[in-house]
């Protein structure tokens, strides 16, 4: 399959967000991509997250979004892979793999120490996708969340 993986800008809102909805409804958001845009296009102009896009045929078919932390023992910039979809008509053929690619390639480009990421116990294709791409899980922290 002919694709690209292009770094995503405000001309990308439109597409990134219609993947991005698509996204929270995996993981059992209601739709809304009005609102799913809005909350794009601030990270966007506040320049808060990077995306990448997967292209194919000049449609955008699935992303990886990047927010940017610090590692308290690296002492660097870190990443957070966050959101990382890809269109159920483009899976199985190694999109996933070249948007984790171009993350791992933009914390080069950024003198970051490496990327992070948390992923739901249930996420079958997830939990086999990124010990594939050299991530390691880690059993020894316990995530906890409070909300507001």
């Amino acid at each position: 399959m002919n694709y690209k993986i292009k770094k995503a800008s405000l001309e990308d809102l439109d597409e990134a967000a219609a993947l991005f909805d698509l996204y929270r409804v995996f993981y059992r958001q209601e739709s809304d991509v009005e609102k799913g845009k809005a909350f794009l296009k601030e990270r966007f102009l506040n320049s808060e997250s990077d995306i990448f896009l997967a292209v194919v045929n000049g449609k955008a078919v699935g992303f990886v979004q990047l927010y940017k932390l610090f590692h308290y023992t690296k002492l660097q910039k870190q990443w957070l892979l966050s959101d990382l979809y890809v269109h159920p008509d483009y899976r199985g053929q190694g999109l996933s793999v070249a948007l984790i690619d171009r993350s791992k390639q933009w914390c080069a480009e950024t003198d970051a120490c490496g990327l992070m990421l948390e992923t739901e116990k249930t996420n079958d294709i997830g939990n086999k996708l990124y010990p594939r791409c050299g991530f390691e899980y880690d059993g020894l922290h316990n995530y906890y969340h409070w909300w507001h």
